[in-house]
């Protein structure tokens, strides 16, 4: 007899799979920096490695740019959200306040997006948001606190918070307009090429910001010390464009679409706990116990906010995610 595949346990693997997703997609975003360290630590300003991880990116994406470009008519709003917001506001506030403050608070601050995501869902769009999902997003701010040693820089300097925040509802901007169309069924547009469009945009704009034409170049062509070994210049930016972009973008949309933007938010705060072991493992960064248990408390709370199901009567709190979408299997140029 075949067997009868029912709709929860379709919908479990769906989650299992944005879950997975999700987390790889934190890994993937979570090894950019010690990529682009090194490289800065080389000679090049941060604002030009984020023009050459962006740029670069989206040179990779730009057949797929070409194959979805019906999206540029029907949904140009949406691309030009996603380049502004999710990869050009992000990238750009963030090290705008990095400038000013320490990188513990402004990751602290950076990382709000899920609390943020969750008044976005409760307050703007009037819907129900489940108990186990504000837990964990309780627990993952006050681990990722712990973890980035929030109380070793807590210089108080207006403009750079205001410049964190920024780069915090830019994040909720990614999450949100990553979930766009999710429930369109074969109308939903391709995240493929709203990813593709998105880096285009972004490069644009970080290009009027960064502009490339005074970059030293010659730092490409050379290495950069990772904690005393050398490394080609050229392998890094390789890295931090296919997969702390490419990689990391791709994933994190798709994960978006399979889960619900709020937890894939708290799941995405995984990604400074993920940066600051690999500080430790590859750039001899050592972790104080605080980060250790700061780590541990995020873990707990992603796991009890992806762990959330729909509430009975509730009209399926977002917690628990849409239906499960899968990338356009259509041979079409939307």
């Amino acid at each position: 007899m075949p067997v009868r595949t029912t709709d929860s346990s379709v919908s479990g693997r769906g989650r299992g799979m944005g879950l997975g997703l999700a987390l790889l997609s934190a890994v993937a975003f979570g090894g950019s920096g010690v990529a682009a360290k090194p490289l800065i630590e080389a000679g090049l300003d941060p604002l030009h490695v984020v023009w050459l991880r962006v740029a670069g990116a989206a040179l990779v994406m730009l057949p797929l740019a070409v194959r979805h470009r019906a999206l540029v008519r029907r949904r140009p709003k949406l691309l030009a959200g996603f380049g502004l917001l999710a990869v050009a506001g992000v990238q750009a506030c963030y090290f705008a306040a990095l400038s000013r403050i320490p990188v513990g608070v402004a990751l602290l601050i950076e990382y709000l997006a899920p609390a943020l995501v969750l008044g976005w869902v409760r307050f703007v769009q009037k819907r129900p948001v489940t108990r186990a999902a504000a837990v964990g997003v309780v627990l993952a701010v006050g681990g990722l606190a712990c973890v980035v040693e929030v109380w070793s820089g807590l210089g108080f300097d207006v403009l750079g918070l205001l410049l964190a925040l920024g780069a915090a509802c830019c994040q909720v901007g990614y999450f949100v307009l990553s979930d766009q169309g999710s429930d369109a069924g074969d109308e939903a547009p391709d995240p493929l090429g709203v990813i593709a469009y998105g880096l285009l945009v972004g490069a644009a704009v970080l290009t009027v910001v960064a502009r490339p034409w005074s970059m030293d170049w010659s730092v490409l062509g050379g290495t950069a010390s990772m904690d005393g070994r050398a490394v080609p210049a050229v392998v890094l930016l390789v890295w931090i464009v296919l997969v702390a972009t490419v990689v990391a973008y791709v994933t994190g949309v798709v994960s978006v679409r399979r889960l619900s933007p709020q937890v894939a938010g708290v799941v995405a705060c995984l990604e400074a706990v993920i940066a600051t072991v690999l500080a430790w493992v590859l750039l001899g960064e050592h972790l104080s116990a605080p980060q250790i248990a700061g780590g541990a408390i995020v873990l707990v709370g992603a796991f009890i906010a992806q762990s959330s199901t729909p509430s009975k009567g509730s009209g399926q709190p977002v917690a628990s995610g849409g239906p499960e979408k899968a990338l356009s299997r259509r041979g079409t140029s939307a």
